[in-house]
């Protein structure tokens, strides 16, 4: 047709015409390109097949576009992409039989690449698919205008890896490499054995002064955007060369007592000193999880309870668990209902435990906030928190209860030195529930952990009571060395990790010189 010579005269002229002839050239130069690709995916099926399914595409259907290249950078293509361009060298790898020539059907599992407008076509015969795979490689091959290099594997049993016929083809003979390359195939190998190069007391000092001179080349190579192409080569990217940090400014002022809880100096003596500083001090932990949202409802249930807000009965107290639940997070929603049974079985051991003689104690308070400031050895500590239940005992001592809601517990000989428990037993020596005893100070006549989630032993009550752990009065002074080990170790800034149990549920053993994982890390 004449069309061609219209649309060159038309975008020669310029103007309006013009521009609508540039985007009728564009139109045509793209539908070239997309009949260039559908004859790389499912070969030739004609020109009305490949028009009218043009015809019928509402979003053109573009999975192979290129990409704008640097023309100084290393190209990777398949052999159909390569039709029509010429390199220097030009490498073709991997020429393994069942590769080169791949036999197998093309198409797809319901062969809708068979359906044309003249019904279905044939698929193509084996000899006519080796012939095809034959030119293909003649085209990958045909590539190099200066060198070819054409790669395989050999394995050495007869049913591994063996390389194509078509090796056999090319009037070379092959030669085999069975030594370890001589240098790293890889960006990353090549910067690490720069890097061992350069520091390497057996190597020659010019040696080293080439290979630090090669990794700064390689870190100053930028993309198009400016982007470093190996930022690994950079020193400031390498591990162990900076000195530790640290802060001019103090964690804690000397001159001010420090400020602790009962769960803090658990944390700070007993599991990691890393573990609390990392998460209460940087406020670098994980944000609060469907697990401590359990917790938090089922003791503002327990608080009301206690409190005569809400009648203890389990019905009233589901209906306001019903009214918040949803609120809670949680990764399915079969581990929601799982999680609101285990709530229901928790509140329905609270009532049973709530109701039950205790040894003639008796509630005066819950919620109980306390901060109180002691000595401890050379150290000023202030201890706050809030108790769960106060009660008072026969002999009108104090009598502090905490609901626990995990899932785990502790031992028996643990319970005997709970820093938290004995925590809230030393702020009642020290006048913290002064208020709530009108007779003056009470002495402390223990704590008890009540576990919500966890069921007595049979001869306890079973299953439908709370596990009940207890501690006995305070007796001796480990507890106010325990908190002179913990102010110490936070004035300090003595924040050394330690492994155990609480390492799983811990936000930063990746990098953690105490894990495996994190000394990969940080060492």
């Amino acid at each position: 047709t004449s069309w061609p010579q219209r649309l060159e005269r038309a975008a020669r002229r310029g103007g309006a015409a013009g521009r609508n002839a540039d985007r009728d050239l564009d139109a045509v130069c793209a539908l070239f390109e997309t009949a260039a690709r559908a004859e790389e995916r499912v070969g030739g099926r004609g020109a009305l097949n490949f028009l009218d399914e043009i015809d019928a595409q509402d979003i053109a259907a573009d999975t192979l576009s290129r990409r704008v290249v640097r023309p100084d950078a290393v190209r990777l293509m398949t052999a159909h992409r390569s039709k029509g361009l010429e390199w220097r060298l030009v490498v073709v790898a991997g020429v393994q039989e069942g590769l080169w020539p791949d036999l197998r059907r093309r198409g797809s599992l319901l062969e809708a690449d068979r359906i044309g407008r003249d019904g279905l076509a044939e698929p193509l015969s084996p000899g006519a698919l080796l012939a095809e795979e034959r030119r293909l490689f003649y085209v990958a091959t045909t590539r190099a205008k200066e060198r070819l290099v054409v790669t395989a594997v050999k394995a050495a049993a007869d049913d591994g890896d063996q390389p194509s016929r078509f090796l056999g083809e090319l009037g070379v003979e092959p030669v085999d490499v069975t030594q370890r390359p001589r240098r790293p195939l890889s960006v990353a190998a090549l910067v690490a054995e720069l890097r061992a190069t350069t520091v390497d007391p057996a190597a020659s000092e010019e040696l080293r002064d080439a290979a630090a001179r090669r990794l700064a080349r390689l870190a100053a190579l930028r993309d198009d955007e400016g982007q470093p192409l190996v930022p690994a080569a950079h020193p400031y990217r390498w591990w162990g060369l900076y000195e530790p940090t640290h802060s001019e400014v103090p964690l804690r002022d000397r001159d001010r007592p420090v400020a602790l809880s009962g769960s803090a100096l658990d944390q700070l003596v007993n599991t990691c000193s890393l573990q609390w500083f990392l998460g209460r001090e940087v406020k670098a932990d994980t944000p609060s999880t469907a697990a401590q949202g359990f917790g938090n409802v089922v003791h503002v249930l327990a608080d009301e309870v206690a409190s005569g807000r809400t009648p203890a009965d389990l019905a009233v107290l589901m209906e306001r668990l019903d009214s918040v639940w949803d609120a809670l997070s949680f990764d399915a929603p079969w581990k929601s209902r799982q999680e609101k049974e285990h709530a229901r079985a928790a509140l329905e051991r609270f009532l049973r435990w709530h109701v039950m003689e205790r040894g003639g104690r008796t509630p005066v308070a819950t919620e109980h906030a306390f901060d109180v400031t002691l000595e401890a050895d050379a150290y000023q500590v202030r201890i706050r928190g809030s108790m769960d239940r106060v009660e008072a005992d026969g002999d009108g001592r104090a009598y502090v209860v905490d609901f626990k809601t995990g899932k785990g517990t502790v031992t028996r000989d643990a319970v005997a030195h709970h820093p938290q428990l004995a925590v809230y037993q030393l702020a009642v020596r020290e006048g913290a529930v002064d208020d709530l005893f009108p007779d003056g100070r009470p002495e402390p006549g223990g704590a008890e952990l009540v576990q919500l989630r966890q069921g007595a032993a049979r001869k306890d009550g079973g299953d439908a009571v709370p596990k009940v752990q207890a501690q006995e009065p305070l007796e001796g002074d480990w507890v106010g060395e325990l908190l002179a080990d913990a102010a110490g170790r936070v004035l300090d800034e003595r924040f050394s990790p330690s492994a155990g149990a609480h390492c799983d549920r811990c936000s930063f053993r990746g990098a953690c010189s105490a894990r495996a994982e994190g000394r990969q890390v940080v060492e």
